[in-house]
């Protein structure tokens, strides 16, 4: 190495050292300038400390050092270029942190299925630490002060609003064996498996006198009714925490029985803590006036749709029961970024890379596949994305409860034979018709105009605008072929069309 070299490379160790104020700090008089190494062969270099130098993301970087990445400094034609700053880190760049795992391999393709799967429930439910803590801090007040109380859970559709609150009841379970209460008894109600919407209060009875004879004169609603406005046998009853899901299910049946349902934890000796998940986010003010003006209205509590972020921390936590990495890290961010633009919907996620699993997996199976890919990349994904966005609106018909479900087939019908906007009027005459001939029991008017409404607000109707309810305008939102697609194959409404 020539001298010039020596001299020219000790200048900027010298400045980019740590030390580099010690040394030109010896004396205070002294101003600062270069230091340059010695011309001479005779003398030696100058020693410095030896201690690890702290580098800088600023450093230069010399053709050959290779103690820094490609991102810090690069070198072109023998010349020294500076990286500005340190690269910003993402999340995806944490699925490169694993080693690939191998396609071929059935033993792992069936794990990794399994921890994309919707019912395989995760150790811990995070990015809704906050929305637990509410809800548990909510009960614990009630079974301190043994006051009973109503809490309503609304969100989008797959937020984690079923999840968290299993989660918090295992809290919950945790907690009373540490403060040393007696475990609190909880029941789970799916509203979607009742077969009559009155069957709920049935369920709650039991958990409170599962053996004893109850007066037949009287319905199971009226029990409770009795059995929480009397004092005796107030003291040895437990606290009862219901977990009413699906509550969505019942808004058209009957609203009345929502009511009655909050309006059990106002009674003087009630001790039953009711917790209600449904996806209508508005549904204490629209459907429960009457709670609020009788200052009983539940606290609610709002789980938000998830960010991008967030989906790729869920999938991270999911991913680490595998020891291997599956996706490449830009197909993960376009499924996260993709998914929290439409919905946020976690479930629609965990589908979505479930299916470019298996689009990975029919091509290795496919001989015909020149260049096997051995791990899910981008065009898998898309593939899968392509699938899953095909039309949301026919997984939101299919979702539908019964009622709102004929309602589309009659629009339909009606679109068909005629192609005229009709009226609330029209279409309730065609509706009472059509539960009269399948033999369904169906709704008031009042029930009827507000399920028509809740089908605006889903973007499937749309009203026009008249001071008789009646009167209104009600038109088609969206294309007549999903609502066919969704019904296809289900005789009930294939009926309904025909007829």
């Amino acid at each position: 190495m020539s001298k010039s070299s020596i001299a020219s490379y000790s200048y900027i160790s010298t400045i980019g050292s740590p030390h580099s104020k010690d040394l030109g700090g010896m004396s205070k008089n002294t101003p600062k300038r270069k230091r340059l190494l010695p011309q001479s062969n005779d003398e030696g270099p100058i020693k410095f400390p030896s201690i690890a130098p702290q580098r800088s993301p600023c450093r230069c970087v010399k053709d050959g050092d290779s103690s820094f990445g490609n991102d810090f400094g690069k070198v072109c034609n023998g010349n020294v270029r500076c990286s500005s700053k340190l690269p910003p880190k993402r999340l995806s760049d944490e699925f490169c942190a694993t080693p690939k795992w191998n396609p071929s391999d059935p033993a792992q393709m069936k794990a990794v299925k399994e921890v994309l799967h919707v019912a395989t429930a995760p150790p811990n439910v995070v990015c809704r630490e906050e929305e637990q803590n509410r809800v548990l801090e909510f009960i614990k007040a009630c079974i301190q002060q043994e006051k009973a109380g109503s809490l309503y859970v609304c969100g989008c559709p797959g937020t984690g609003k079923t999840l968290s609150i299993n989660k918090v009841k295992e809290k919950l379970f945790s907690w009373s064996l540490e403060v040393g209460l007696q475990p609190l008894e909880a029941l789970t109600i799916n509203c979607t498996t009742l077969t009559n919407t009155s069957e709920v209060f049935i369920r709650i009875l039991e958990k409170f006198s599962p053996s004893k004879k109850t007066n037949s004169s009287l319905t199971s609603l009226q029990h409770l009714q009795s059995l929480f406005s009397n004092r005796s046998n107030s003291n040895s009853r437990t606290m009862l925490l219901a977990v009413v899901d699906e509550m969505d299910y019942l808004i058209t049946k009957d609203r009345t029985l929502l009511h009655d349902l909050f309006m059990l934890t106002t009674f003087p000796f009630s001790c039953l803590i009711l917790i209600g998940i449904a996806n209508a986010i508005d549904l204490a003010e629209r459907f429960l006036p009457k709670l609020e003006s009788l200052n009983c209205k539940p606290l609610v509590v709002t789980f938000c749709a998830y960010s991008k972020d967030q989906i790729l921390k869920i999938l991270q936590q999911r991913f680490q029961v595998l020891g291997c990495n599956v996706f490449q890290p830009i197909a993960i961010e376009y499924c996260a970024r993709k998914v929290a633009a439409a919905s946020g919907d976690m479930r629609k996620v965990l589908d979505a890379c479930r299916t470019a699993v298996e689009v990975l997996e029919g091509q290795l199976r496919d001989a015909s596949t020149q260049e096997k890919a051995d791990i899910v990349n981008f065009d898998h994904m898309d593939i899968a994305l392509s699938k899953a966005f095909k039309s949301s609106k026919v997984d939101i018909i299919q979702t539908l409860p019964q009622h709102q479900q004929i309602i589309l087939c009659l629009m339909v019908k009606r679109f068909q034979h005629c192609k005229r906007p009709t009226t609330i009027g029209e279409l309730n005459k065609s509706y009472l018709e059509a539960c009269r001939s399948t033999l369904v029991p169906a709704v008031g008017s009042l029930e009827f105009t507000e399920m028509c409404r809740v089908l605006a607000d889903q973007g499937l109707l749309k009203l026009g605008q008249s001071k008789d309810v009646r009167s209104k305008g009600v038109t088609l939102q969206i294309d007549v072929s999903d609502i066919l697609f969704a019904f296809k194959g289900i005789r009930f409404f294939q009926n309904i069309l025909e007829s």
